[in-house]
């Protein structure tokens, strides 16, 4: 198990995500970045429990936290020496086993929206990717609506990430292709063309040309 302290917190008004699912604003997803990921490595959610523990005096050299991971308590338990080295220690078998941490400096990837810090767990070294559950949420919500290209009925096409809409291809009522061209979208000073995930009529265009999107907006209906 990898304990991930902090990777931004993104607050809002209404937490409660479009599919209708409750969020913890203070909640972050991690996962392994893809250049240290292993097939199989799964992403986990991190948040503080609902009523924390009081933690020690401010001052003292050690801090501990317990962690809700995937929405369930863990006995595990980060002890903290400064900002870069830190314990890990879980309890296992009447005994508690203890793992050795050293984090290394956070890198922002902002055309993703995401940090990425190299960790080292035991003298392994893994890179990690952390970024607001929120988020994540609606990036997953984007991807299921791609996924449902195969399925009957309106697929609508969101953004996975934040941009201005710099071209829009089609219009209302054209008839695309899998694979087509639909609009483009500047994150980062980078272009990026989104193509359609199926063919089908265009039922309706929710961008224009210089608008600003963010993650989980919608851009286009495709019937």
């Amino acid at each position: 198990m990898i304990a991930v302290p902090g990777g931004g917190n993104e607050a809002a008004a209404d937490h409660r995500t479009a599919a209708g699912a409750e969020s913890d604003p203070r909640a972050v997803r991690a996962a392994v970045a893809p250049t240290s990921r292993l097939e199989g490595d799964p992403s986990i959610s991190l948040a503080p429990p609902p009523s924390p523990a009081p933690g020690l005096p401010a001052g003292t050299e050690e801090a501990s936290a317990h962690v809700l991971v995937d929405g369930v308590a863990t006995d595990a338990r980060l002890v903290r020496f400064g900002e870069s080295r830190a314990r890990l220690e879980q309890e296992m078998d009447a005994a508690v086993d203890r793992t050795d941490v050293l984090f290394g400096p956070v890198r922002r990837d902002r055309s993703r929206g995401i940090d990425v810090r190299e960790v080292v767990v035991g003298g392994w070294r893994v890179e990690i990717e952390v970024e607001p559950e929120r988020r994540a949420l609606l990036r997953e919500r984007a991807r299921r609506g791609a996924a449902a290209a195969s399925l009957r009925g309106p697929v609508e096409v969101r953004a996975i990430i934040p941009g201005r809409i710099v071209a829009v291809s089609v219009v209302g009522g054209d008839a695309i292709d899998a694979g087509q061209p639909i609009l483009v979208v500047e994150a980062m000073k980078m272009q990026n063309e989104l193509r359609a995930p199926r063919e089908g009529l265009v039922e309706r265009i929710a961008v224009a040309v210089g608008d600003t999107i963010q993650v989980g907006d919608l851009l286009v209906v495709i019937h």
